[in-house]
């Protein structure tokens, strides 16, 4: 087996439908940049662009690292003791960097999430992670919200989960219709949060993104 095929791995992705694809090697992926860089019109033998193939699968690696990162994982470890404490659980806030799935451009803003807890809690920090893990994957913001809801979801059976993401698509202002400053607002409501229009409206007024 020679050293590229012997780098190959099988892509088998948390959450995604990439299990059984080869994963191309570093080298291979340095190429790919090469052949981009190229169709767009410049030398990547020239000085500047030499370990520019290295710094894009590098950066390509902390942009992406959500598929090697499991949400389940994060939200196992849960708390009992929660006192007879029945209200909101909130984060406000917590920021969002993903990349969009049709053009790979980065749309970035902030993400609030809500639950009710039934006999169990978890660490604020985990639901952040949960945000992260989801971000850090080529994504729709639609189907970014309803995962981490779904997420949420399964791993607490709380008696609702609420999710609001607020992002800038540079998809949007930086090609296309060149539109700046658009803000793109999805939500998903489940449980008492769905039920409870008073319980939404206090989520919704306690994110106040604007």
């Amino acid at each position: 087996m020679d050293a590229l095929a012997k780098d190959r791995t099988l892509i088998g992705n948390i959450g995604s439908d990439a299990e059984g694809l080869i994963k191309p090697t570093r080298e291979e992926a340095m190429e790919a940049v090469r052949t981009l860089l190229a169709w767009a019109g410049d030398d990547p033998r020239r000085e500047g662009l030499l370990d520019t193939p290295k710094r894009v699968v590098e950066a390509f690696g902390e942009w992406f690292q959500g598929y090697g990162q499991d949400p389940a994982v994060e939200l196992s470890r849960t708390f009992e003791d929660v006192q007879g404490y029945d209200d909101m659980v909130m984060l406000r806030g917590i920021e969002v960097e993903s990349h969009c799935e049709h053009h790979m451009a980065p749309f970035i803003g902030k993400a609030y999430v809500a639950y009710m807890p039934t006999n169990r809690v978890v660490g604020l920090s985990k639901l952040a992670r949960v945000v992260e893990i989801y971000a850090k994957r080529l994504q729709t913001q639609e189907t970014m919200t309803q995962q981490i809801v779904d997420a949420i979801n399964e791993s607490l059976d709380p008696a609702g989960v609420a999710v609001m993401i607020d992002a800038e698509h540079q998809c949007m202002s930086t090609r296309g219709v060149h539109h700046r400053h658009v803000s793109t607002i999805t939500t998903r409501f489940t449980g008492l949060f769905k039920t409870n229009q008073a319980l939404q409206d206090r989520f919704l007024a306690l994110a106040n993104p604007r």
